[in-house]
């Protein structure tokens, strides 16, 4: 198990050889938590050869959980309810582009400026994959500073939902493979056939 609270982990010596393994993050956006907006999440997935094949985000504030896995799909449980199948929408004009409430820099309105006709909706923590993932928005960027455990359980309910989680040059974003669990910049995008990585 690897998380943000687990240090001793942290080192690539200790982690390097792990083909298999969960990437937890208890409490992702914390500024919302202090806020009290509702809009933080707790995030588990499960690793496998470096990508995420299982991922579970979980808003217990607003009583909304999503979860996919490779091979099952993606879903979304409503407080009690059954869990719906989610997936991503195909993108079309006005673009949703759902960004973060907390950190918000000129970088990423630099991209929007060329992005086009499109709506602009902040959200806080993991919650802007999620979006993503059940066709609520087309496009999130992230051009500031995430950690492993902060992407890894959306990335696989996006991506099991049809999107993609990419770097800016477009390859997948990946796990532990680096010295740093420090993430590069990225997007999560629905509709992966359109060319995002270009307004990078």
């Amino acid at each position: 198990v690897l998380s943000e609270e687990s240090a001793e982990q942290h080192a690539r010596e200790v982690r390097g050889d792990w083909r298999e393994f969960w990437l937890i993050d208890p409490l992702d956006g914390t500024k919302e938590f202090i806020n009290r907006n509702g809009e933080f999440t707790v995030n588990v997935a499960l690793i496998r050869d470096h990508r995420p094949v299982l991922g579970i985000v979980g808003a217990p504030v607003l009583g909304l959980t999503y979860y996919g896995a490779e091979g099952l799909g993606a879903f979304r449980v409503r407080g009690g309810q059954a869990p719906e199948r989610i997936q991503v929408r195909a993108a079309a004009d006005p673009l949703i582009v759902v960004g973060s409430r907390s950190h918000r820099g000129d970088s990423l309105d630099a991209v929007l400026a060329k992005l086009g006709p499109h709506d602009m909706r902040p959200m806080g923590s993991s919650l802007k994959f999620c979006l993503v993932a059940e066709g609520s928005a087309d496009f999130s960027p992230r051009l500031g500073p995430t950690m492993e455990w902060d992407t890894a359980a959306a990335q696989a309910v996006v991506e099991a939902a049809g999107g993609a989680v990419t770097t800016l040059d477009g390859q997948p974003l990946r796990y532990n493979e680096r010295d740093t669990l420090l993430n590069p910049h990225f997007l999560a995008v629905g509709d992966a056939r359109r060319e995002w990585h270009r307004l990078f």
